[in-house]
């Protein structure tokens, strides 16, 4: 099925492979991962992580094969959508996000597709929506939490640039702001104060925006322990570029400090 492009959805394709049977999504942003989705996938098949929550892959138009319907279904995917707009990862959750909020689940968790991250840890976000939190961070920093391989430069940016400037803003501290393993209620997506479905984000400026606006508003959040490993060697599975990348990811910091990405 095809939905067209709406004020703040990019046009995609849906591939429903079953119908919705949990109360909870798991949305994977990816593109052109390759055997890292898969490993991923099979890890959560191992961990049994469908008993928990609809798995949903929200695909940017990867060209190499991961996406073959037939390893999807077999790997327990509940959907796949297939961005056909532009824009990135920003456009891939709103995408999904909508697409789950209009399938009605209770709360949304997000992860990223390059197998760096602890799917295992599914059930410890729903637990936490299911308490009553709005916006639950992952975090690898926190006491239980374990950071595999991490760059020492990822390490010092997050650390001392990156989460400072996002716990200044949420008035809130948060360890570990660049995670995109992370959960937000139903509740808080729809809220009139936070609007989420706007063109504004495009890249990296939802997951920057998504976890400050929670506390701003009054709603609760909280970080819970997971595991984000690196491998030990090779190239660094990332679509940020050393100077480029970083350097756009500072701007949305300060743009998001300012309260630019504010509806009002």
């Amino acid at each position: 099925m095809m939905y067209e492009k709406q004020k703040g959805v990019p046009r995609f394709k849906c591939m429903e492979f079953e119908n919705k049977t949990k109360d909870y999504v798991i949305l994977i942003p990816i593109i052109n991962e390759g055997e890292r989705i898969i490993k991923q996938l099979r890890r959560a098949c191992k961990h049994r992580v469908a008993d928990h929550t609809d798995i949903v892959i929200c695909d940017g138009g990867s060209t190499d094969g991961c996406t073959d319907e037939d390893t999807l279904r077999r790997l327990k995917v509940n959907t796949l959508l297939v961005k056909q707009d532009g824009g990135k990862q920003g456009a891939q959750l709103r995408m999904g996000i909508w697409w789950a909020l209009q399938r009605g689940y209770k709360g949304i968790i997000t992860i990223d597709g390059n197998n760096k991250d602890s799917i295992e840890d599914v059930p410890q976000f729903i637990r936490k929506l299911q308490e009553g939190y709005d916006f639950v961070q992952g975090s690898r920093f926190v006491k239980g939490g374990r950071a595999i391989h991490t760059p020492l430069i990822r390490t010092v940016a997050v650390r001392c640039i990156h989460a400072p400037i996002i716990s200044w803003t949420a008035r809130q501290r948060f360890t570990d702001t660049t995670n995109a393993f992370r959960a937000y209620s139903a509740r808080y997506l729809q809220d009139d104060r936070v609007q989420p479905f706007r063109d504004i984000f495009m890249t990296y400026e939802l997951l920057a925006y998504l976890s400050v606006r929670a506390t701003q508003i009054g709603m609760r959040a909280c970080e819970i322990p997971v595991t984000r490993a690196y491998p030990g060697k090779g190239k660094i599975p990332t679509k940020i570029s050393a100077w480029k990348g970083n350097g756009n990811l500072m701007k949305i910091l300060l743009k998001n400090a300012s309260g630019e990405y504010n509806p009002y």
